[in-house]
C-alpha cells in the first residue's frame, strides 16, 4: 500500500496550469464592418436597423443596388446599400437573411465573395398551411448546414434566428429582451457573433452547440410563431442559469 505522503509531487518548474477562460470574456466587435444580405427584408433590415443604432458599420444588400440604398437611407444611422456581391467583398461579418426559397442559389453565387469571411446564418426553412407553420427539414440537415455545405472556404455560423421584425424595427423600442441561440465549430467564431449580439441592447448571445445542432434552433421558430399568434405577442427566448 502506497502512502499519499510518498505520492510523486510535480517538478517546481512545471508551467501554472492557465485558468479556464470565462465564456462571458468576448472580444471588441465594434469596428468590424457588417454586411446584412436580404437587407431590405423585415429581419434583415431589423438587424441592420439595431446595429447600426448600436454604432456598429452596416451595408445591406439586395439583388438590386437601388433597392438596397433606398432602404438604407430609410434606415440612416450611417448605412450603406449595395448590392449583395458588393456587400459581401466590403464586410468582415455578412448575416445572411434572405428567404429560405431563395438561399441555395443565393449563397452558391456568392461563394467567391464570401470565401474568408464570417458568415452568420439567420434564416429558418418554414412552411405555412391551415394549421399555421411548420418546419422543414433541408437535404443538409438545416439552413446552416447547407451554407456551410455551399460555402467551404467561409466560416459559417448561425444565430438571430428567434428575433421579432417588429421589435427590431420600432424605434420607440429601446431594448430587445431576448438571448440569441448561437452555434458554430469554432469557439472564436461563435465568441465575436456572441459578441455582436450583445451590442444591441437587452441581447445576449449565448453558445448553443456546433452546427449540427441548428435545425432545432431553426424549427424553434415555428413554435414561437403559433405562441405569437395565440397571445398576440412578439415572443422571444433567455436561457436561464448562465
Amino acid at each position: 500500500m502506497t502512502s499519499t505522503d510518498s505520492a510523486p509531487s510535480a517538478p517546481a518548474d512545471a508551467p501554472a496550469k492557465a485558468p479556464a477562460k470565462d465564456p462571458w470574456d468576448l472580444p471588441d466587435v465594434s469596428g468590424l464592418v457588417v454586411g446584412v444580405l436580404g437587407g431590405t427584408g423585415p429581419q434583415g433590415k431589423g438587424l441592420a436597423y439595431r446595429l447600426a443604432r448600436a454604432g456598429q458599420k452596416v451595408i445591406i444588400g439586395s439583388r438590386a443596388a437601388d433597392r438596397a440604398q433606398a432602404a438604407a437611407e430609410e434606415l440612416g444611422h450611417g448605412v450603406e446599400g449595395a448590392d449583395n456581391a458588393e456587400t459581401a467583398r466590403r464586410s468582415d461579418i455578412v448575416i445572411v437573411a434572405v428567404p429560405w426559397d431563395g438561399h441555395g442559389k443565393t449563397l452558391e453565387s456568392l461563394s467567391e465573395e464570401l470565401a474568408g469571411k464570417l458568415v452568420v446564418d439567420c434564416v429558418n426553412p418554414l412552411g405555412f398551411d391551415k394549421k399555421g407553420a411548420y418546419a422543414l427539414k433541408p437535404e443538409e440537415g438545416s439552413a446552416a448546414e447547407q451554407a456551410a455545405a455551399l460555402l467551404p472556404g467561409s466560416r459559417v455560423t448561425a444565430a438571430f434566428h428567434h428575433l421579432s421584425a417588429v421589435l427590431l424595427q420600432d424605434p420607440e423600442i429601446a431594448e430587445i429582451d431576448t438571448d440569441v441561440m448561437v452555434l458554430g465549430e469554432e469557439r472564436a467564431d461563435v465568441e465575436i457573433v456572441q459578441a455582436l449580439a450583445g451590442r444591441i441592447p437587452g441581447m445576449r448571445g449565448v453558445f448553443a452547440g456546433r452546427l449540427r445542432n441548428a435545425h432545432q434552433v431553426e424549427s424553434l421558430v415555428a413554435n414561437l410563431i403559433s405562441v405569437n399568434r395565440r397571445y398576440k405577442a412578439h415572443a422571444g427566448l433567455r436561457v436561464t442559469d448562465v
